[in-house]
């Protein structure tokens, strides 16, 4: 089997090839990034397929960033990624490539979504302001990529991870998630010396994060298999945690001894968002890295680059 991977350089894309070189040495993964083409140019990924000719497609690459920088540019998070996905979809139709695995968000679901939030939820409810636009582009990728299934017999399926952390996260003021800005901040409090470290909202949020190693090995097991697949499935740990637990995991695996501040006034979204993967479970998908575990290996990485660049 030969699979083209879209975004391989970045968190969960690097994962996947890690994962995929161990699971399955015998088949090829080609990977692009963002410096070898832009995706949104659909001649250019049209020469990539006639090139590559891939068999299975799994496509990752999308416009991300933190809740400040989807609020401060949501034109942006929409148009960019209806583009790219609009290109990355029709030309692998145009190609006759029969596989695709199109990674969704969970934002995605209804601000008001009952808990734990079933893939039935999808287009039951108004979304979450911040994350509307960008959330439409992962919709409509979603719904295209059934869509295309019905009418062509391919098999292309959306994946929903939960909140993703681990090696390779961007830890930049304005483009971490919640998991890599704890880390940062606690990391910065350590070096600075400082005697405490804000948080946004009050602390109660909770959230369902989840280690991308185990969610890239899930999906390299997948390829392949993915006419056994529903059109859409949610892949989350199965339980979540306050933004507050994240903080003092946090604190723990740096090793700093700083007071929490919460900013009631910042924005946090939803109070809970909480996948049922009830559905991956029955196509095997069964995470074992725990939040502090998963912490430390992200830290870890995350000192060990700044070494290097350092």
């Amino acid at each position: 089997m030969r699979a083209l991977l879209t975004g391989s350089a970045g968190m969960l894309g690097s994962s996947i090839v890690t994962a995929w070189n161990r699971v399955r040495p015998g088949d090829d993964l080609v990977g692009v990034d963002r410096p070898d083409l832009d995706l949104r140019d659909r001649g250019a990924v049209a020469t990539l397929l006639r090139d590559v000719r891939p068999e299975a497609i799994i496509h990752v690459a999308a416009k991300v960033g933190g809740i400040g920088d989807r609020v401060a540019h949501p034109s942006a998070y929409l148009l960019d990624n209806l583009l790219l996905d609009t290109a990355v979809l029709s030309e692998a139709v145009e190609a006759g490539v029969q596989e695709f695995l199109y990674v969704s968000s969970a934002a995605i679901y209804p601000a008001e979504a009952p808990q734990p939030i079933g893939e039935d939820a999808l287009l039951t409810g108004p979304l979450e302001g911040p994350l509307e636009p960008y959330a439409i582009a992962k919709i409509a990728g979603a719904r295209y990529c059934s869509y295309v299934s019905r009418e062509f017999g391919v098999h292309y399926r959306a994946m929903v991870p939960a909140n993703m952390y681990g090696p390779g996260e961007d830890f930049s003021p304005e483009r971490s998630h919640l998991v890599a800005s704890a880390l940062r901040k606690m990391h910065e409090a350590k070096t600075e010396g400082a005697a405490e470290v804000e948080v946004w909202g009050d602390g109660t949020a909770r959230r369902e994060v989840t280690y991308v190693g185990d969610v890239a090995s899930f999906m390299v097991s997948a390829v392949g298999h993915l006419n056994e697949w529903p059109d859409l499935v949610n892949v989350g740990y199965g339980s979540d945690v306050t933004v507050r637990e994240v903080y003092e995991t946090a604190r723990d695996v740096v090793g700093v001894d700083v007071e929490l501040r919460f900013d009631a006034s910042k924005p946090v979204g939803v109070h809970q968002r909480l996948l049922d993967s009830t559905r991956a479970g029955r196509l095997g998908w069964h995470p074992t890295t725990d939040i502090r575990t998963g912490m430390q290996l992200s830290y870890s990485a995350y000192i060990a680059r700044r070494n290097v660049s350092g």
